[in-house]
């Protein structure tokens, strides 16, 4: 139900920070510092969330130029890292009152830093406690599992990157437009890709009798690999890892055989070709390749693959929003056809 709920929830967040007619960003938040002023920014969550942050880290870094320092709050509270006054951290969850993630809030908040909160429950205790709160409006979240709140998630992180880079100089008008554009497209394209179940509920079938999995991607699509092996992990209890495409000869190839799948998510991007590369060597071992791509990109691969989920070619700015549903859906229905209770995992 919360997967198929995403085009909806992304379209009200869309709604909120975007002006569909004029295609530019609706400032509805105020700021209580300039992103110009900022030489770095902080970030920092758990799970899911920290998983959605790692995308915006991308964003913020390649659209504002404006680096990001990110980690996963249980260690950022206890690495005693340097932080200056001047800057700003931004805390991400979908309840507001992650444990972790409030005390790392705390420990910025005694060292001067402007606080941001990504969250989804407006009265949470980290929304009281920040500065400027951008909601998420993914409505409630009954699932374990993280699913319309992590998209959501993303669906406020570019929307704030964007913003970023138009306060920074980064972003031309023209720019601007085009990547807005690209983020009021993306709840219909998730449509699209909602119809695709079928296809992978038959995958996932498949999926369920191995004992492994291998995630793959590069880019936005890494951090995303890393969700789809945590999705598959928390409901299913199959053991997966999440890898960047690059790091494969580094280690994980050892693991390669027939039996253990390998999923790849590459659209069609300006570093497809190099992730293509990657899946030649799992092939070349017998690996079992699901590939996440667009229509341009199954052109460019052939037939070296065993299964090809095809989604909407969109641009590569909103394509982890997009991506993130066939991730969600493999695990779900790698879930139920093992018998597993997907809305409350065990232990969790």
């Amino acid at each position: 139900k919360e997967i198929h709920e995403q085009p909806d929830a992304v379209s009200r967040v869309v709604g909120r920070f975007v002006d569909r007619g004029a295609r530019t960003l609706a400032v509805q938040d105020p700021l209580s510092f300039d992103f110009a002023d900022l030489s770095r920014m902080t970030v920092s969550a758990c799970g899911t969330a920290y998983l959605a942050g790692l995308i915006g880290k991308y964003w913020f870094e390649r659209y504002a130029r404006l680096p990001v320092d990110i980690d996963v709050a249980s260690e950022f509270r206890y690495r005693e890292m340097p932080l200056s006054a001047n800057d700003a951290a931004f805390f991400i969850s979908q309840s507001g009152e992650t444990a972790d993630t409030l005390a790392s809030l705390r420990y910025c908040r005694k060292a001067g830093m402007k606080i941001g909160a990504v969250v989804n429950v407006r009265e949470s205790t980290m929304a009281r406690e920040s500065d400027v709160v951008l909601p998420t409006l993914a409505g409630p979240e009954i699932g374990v599992a993280s699913t319309k709140a992590f998209t959501c998630q993303l669906s406020v992180l570019a929307s704030l990157a964007v913003r970023a880079g138009v306060a920074r100089g980064v972003i031309s008008k023209e720019q601007e437009k085009t990547l807005v554009r690209a983020l009021s497209e993306a709840p219909r394209y998730a449509n699209q890709v909602l119809k695709l179940e079928e296809q992978i509920e038959r995958i996932a079938r498949e999926l369920s009798r191995y004992s492994d999995v291998l995630y793959l991607g590069r880019d936005t699509n890494f951090p995303l690999a890393m969700e789809g092996a945590l999705k598959l992990k928390e409901i299913s209890y199959i053991h997966a890892e999440g890898y960047a495409a690059g790091e494969l000869k580094h280690g994980p190839i050892a693991l390669i055989d027939e039996n253990m799948p390998v999923i790849v998510i590459a659209p069609h991007d300006r570093i497809f070709e190099k992730t293509v590369s990657n899946m030649q060597e799992v092939a070349a071992r017998g690996g079992k390749i699901i590939l996440i791509t667009d229509a341009e990109g199954v052109q460019t691969v052939g037939h070296n693959v065993a299964e090809t989920i095809v989604i909407p070619h969109a641009a590569s700015f909103v394509a982890p929003i997009l991506a993130a549903i066939p991730v969600q859906l493999l695990a779900y229905h790698t879930a139920v056809a093992m018998g597993t209770d997907v809305d409350q995992p065990r232990n969790l």
